[in-house]
């Protein structure tokens, strides 16, 4: 029997099949090539990206011709280094997981793919003392931004991860940085990701201190990314969410999908 809630998942899932695969995934591509239904695409950096809105009912054969036929095409570029396959767990794709491992690709860990609608993820969420919420463009924030994140995730400070963002905030494309700080300092922050042309806005790149985690600071800069994706006319929220962060957007009203893993290629 069907509930509400598996009509939700489908009416998420048909969204994100119909507006988040290929054009919104690749806006910074410098070249992309048609293989079939996949679209062999070209980063800077030398990273290779491999991705499409369905397989079109290939078959095994098929399938493993095709994985050959990619790491043919990025291998001719001295200059690609490695190469993503973004699989998805709801596509029809038999034999790919063997044909990718045949070939050299590693698995990363699956993700859940989270939908939810923006205005639910809006509410006010009272701060502990002293904690504020806004978004940051400026260069020296961006920084302190990027290095409390690594500190959360049990980096090491990297300038150029903070150099990555800094160059994405010189490209205009709509990403917005949002920060919560304590008396300046940051103790949490994420990104908000509004999708060209469509009804979405990614949550990416949340991070808290361990110090001021379960005092409801990310939900409150959480809601906080709804308001401003909703002022874009970003109705529907989206995230790829590790089995740590999964609980967290269930709770905000998020619903899993799906789920997605990358492959990796590395020369």
């Amino acid at each position: 029997m069907h509930t509400p809630q598996d009509a939700r998942r489908a009416e998420f899932l048909h969204a994100y099949d119909s507006q988040l695969r290929t054009d919104a995934e690749t806006p910074s591509a410098l070249k992309i090539k048609q293989l079939g239904p996949l679209r062999l695409v070209t980063f800077a950096g030398g990273r290779g990206f491999v991705t499409y809105a369905d397989l079109g009912g290939a078959g095994k054969s098929t399938l493993q011709g095709w994985v050959r036929e990619v790491l043919n095409h990025f291998g001719e570029d001295p200059a690609m280094t490695r190469v993503e396959w973004k699989s998805r767990g709801h596509d029809a794709a038999p034999g790919l997981h063997d044909a990718l491992l045949g070939n050299g690709f590693v698995p990363d860990d699956p993700e859940s793919i989270m939908i939810g609608h923006s205005a639910g993820l809006v509410a006010d969420i009272p701060l502990p003392a002293g904690v504020t919420l806004r978004r940051i463009t400026g260069e020296s924030d961006v920084r302190a931004m990027s290095a409390m994140q690594d500190t959360a995730f049990g980096d090491e400070v990297s300038e150029s991860r903070a150099n990555d963002v800094l160059h994405r905030l010189e490209r205009d494309d709509g990403m917005e940085l949002w920060v919560a700080e304590h008396h300046g300092s940051v103790v949490s922050a994420g990104r908000l990701e509004p999708v060209a042309g469509t009804d979405f806005a990614g949550l990416w790149g949340g991070a808290t201190l361990e110090a001021w985690r379960g005092r409801g600071i990310y939900r409150a800069l959480t809601a906080e990314r709804a308001r401003a994706a909703l002022r874009l006319g970003k109705t529907l929220m989206h995230s790829d969410s590790t089995e740590f962060s999964r609980p967290i957007l269930e709770a905000y009203g998020l619903i899993k999908v799906s789920t997605t893993t990358p492959y990796e290629w590395r020369r």
